[in-house]
């Protein structure tokens, strides 16, 4: 069973119903006992990172999280769900992540003709070949909304790549662990084809 962490940010059911529509089963769980159980775990998210971080440690969530993914059982991470991930981000302030990826979390520059939040669609350039990327073309289109990116330590971590007033991480990969800084939800064909990678990953 995939199981979507509800701790109250983010459009859940698009998740879920991307599900469905390739044919996986998904549930929205805010329990961390049946958090704690899922199989393969999905953290979305959308809007500040001060007041998610705060909503998981307020509804005990942090632990499971964490416990899945060092588990070695498939993680997912989306949009806010990525950001979540790192050390520390600075986000209208300064706070403290989940640690597992070493790195942070900044805002895009000001630049002349550079709207932000980043919107719309961008492609993604792969560093590797990674199972959830399997039969989506090279350099595809996927959907942004954020006007903050993460800032790996490590570019090993980084598993594609995307350019907008600068390059960043649009996706990271480590074992068990994926996040993407897009919405597959949102993505159209190529979006689908990579939450079945992940229902099969």
């Amino acid at each position: 069973m995939i199981t979507i962490v509800d701790y109250g940010m983010g459009n859940l059911r698009s998740v879920q119903k991307a599900f469905e529509k390739v044919g996986a089963e998904a549930q929205i769980c805010t329990n961390p006992e049946e958090i704690a159980k899922a199989s393969k775990l999905i953290l979305p998210g959308v809007g500040a990172f001060r007041d998610a971080i705060q909503a998981l440690k307020d509804q005990n969530l942090v632990e499971p999280i964490l416990e899945h993914a060092n588990s070695g059982k498939p993680f997912l991470g989306i949009c806010l769900g990525l950001q979540l991930l790192f050390d520390v981000s600075y986000e209208d302030g300064e706070y403290e992540g989940l640690g597992i990826i070493p790195g942070k979390v900044v805002r895009f520059q000001d630049q002349p003709g550079l709207k932000i939040p980043h919107m719309g669609w961008n492609q993604i350039d792969a560093t590797r070949p990674h199972p959830l990327l399997a039969g989506i073309p090279e350099h595809e289109h996927f959907y942004f909304v954020h006007s903050y990116y993460v800032a790996p330590d490590n570019d090993d971590d980084v598993a594609a790549w995307t350019d907008y007033g600068c390059r960043f991480a649009s996706m990271v990969a480590r074992d068990n662990l994926v996040a993407c800084q897009f919405h597959p939800e949102k993505s159209q064909n190529a979006g689908l084809k990579l939450l079945q990678n992940f229902a099969a990953f």
